[in-house]
């Protein structure tokens, strides 16, 4: 489970460590940066899978991406009594993205490539890693580094031993082929990242992939388009918690039964609903009860991950849909740590209750992305690793 989130030069995300439990709710107005803290998630996940570097160029590249405001802001600054102005740089361009957990830490370095011909002279490169036992980093626990090219690990009686020389600047150490006897702790953490598992915006409209029939296989993960649903509720139905998908159907619509019709092998999902002589089918569904049919197929999911992340799961949601979500979004919390961005109110009631939920309210501070009522000294210790 992590314990610690931090972020540093990414976007409103100037300097932000953030404590993490078991089941966290992220909330704040508009452009106050929980957008944000999931991207971050994102590209820490991407960087196990090799993608980082394409992930920052789909947001526009590293320029986009870094925090736009001063270097510093300085108490004259937040008083008025000196305008909001750049200074002579102290620090290089760095964007820097770690987590910390109840066993390793993990830690990212990307800024500018030296001037070259290249015609990839704007491809941020990767300036640092470091994997850490403890929850936070110091020299004396650091277990495997990555300074530019070369990879180097803790070996037997704490000596330092070459692991790879010639990373490229933009692939992952965590992506890097390496004896896996000698940097056990690398492959077990990307393994771990790369379980981590996000959903975002559901496609509900009349052409989306889970309202057509789809050939089914055993679907222990619901796919990110939702277009192997009917095959995701089956294998919950089989081979996970079968009771507790019907009653996430009854909560939400009370009376209501779920069946998986597959004539040729073309799984699709029919709903009985009170009152109505014949069920329905995935392409006569509301958009709402479409919706609330994939969350429950990706939180009930019979494969749990470590790190669930949800990005507004209420929209197209009816409100009164809501406190049954929350209730399942708990039920989720039992098997993997999990991480709601939300502003919905009755969700985040509802989710508020949960013995386990750790609110965070995000607010906007100059431009910067601040936990509300975490004052500098309830901060998780952290500190990042010098190029």
């Amino acid at each position: 489970m992590l314990t610690t989130l931090a972020v540093s030069n990414y976007r409103t995300l100037r300097d932000l460590v953030m404590p993490l439990r078991r089941l966290n709710l992220i909330t704040g107005a508009n452009g106050a940066g929980k957008s944000n803290v999931y991207r971050a998630l994102r590209l820490l996940a991407d960087s196990a899978r090799g993608e980082v570097i394409p992930s920052l160029a789909r947001e526009g590249g590293l320029p986009s991406t870094l925090w736009a405001g001063p270097e510093d802001i300085s108490r004259a600054m937040r008083s008025g009594a000196q305008p909001i102005e750049g200074s002579v740089r102290r620090q290089s361009v760095n964007l820097r993205l770690g987590f910390a957990g109840e066993d390793f830490g993990y830690c990212i370095d990307l800024g500018l490539p030296e001037p070259s011909q290249s015609k990839f002279g704007l491809d941020p490169v990767i300036k640092r890693e470091c994997i850490w036992a403890g929850p936070f980093l110091r020299p004396a626990n650091v277990l495997v580094d990555r300074r530019g090219p070369l990879l180097r690990a803790r070996g037997g009686g704490g000596r330092w031993e070459v692991a790879a020389q010639h990373l490229a600047t933009f692939d992952s150490m965590l992506g890097a082929a390496v004896d896996p006897r000698q940097v056990p702790e690398l492959l077990g953490l990307r393994e771990r990242i790369r379980s981590w598992r996000f959903y975002d915006h559901f496609r509900s409209d009349a052409e989306a992939p889970a309202r057509r029939p789809q050939i089914g296989t055993h679907t222990p993960v619901l796919g990110a388009d939702g277009s192997d649903l009917a095959a995701a509720l089956q294998t919950i139905r089989e081979i996970g918690d079968a009771a507790a998908l019907d009653e996430a159907v009854d909560d939400a619509f009370p009376g209501s039964r779920l069946h998986i019709d597959n004539p040729g092998g073309r799984f699709e999902v029919l709903i009985e609903q009170p009152g109505l002589l014949r069920p329905l089918r995935t392409a006569e569904l509301s958009d709402g009860t479409l919706r609330y049919l994939l969350w429950i197929a990706a939180l009930l999911s019979p494969r749990p991950p470590a790190l669930l992340v949800l990005n507004e799961p209420e929209t197209s949601l009816h409100p009164d849909l809501l406190p049954a979500l929350g209730r399942l979004v708990g039920q989720a919390a039992q098997h993997s740590q999990v991480l709601v961005v939300s502003h919905a109110a009755r969700l985040v009631a509802t989710l508020e209750e949960h013995p386990e939920c750790h609110s965070l309210g995000l607010e906007k501070d100059f431009g910067e992305t601040r936990i509300q009522g975490l004052r500098e000294l309830d901060r998780p210790a952290w500190y990042w690793p010098v190029r």
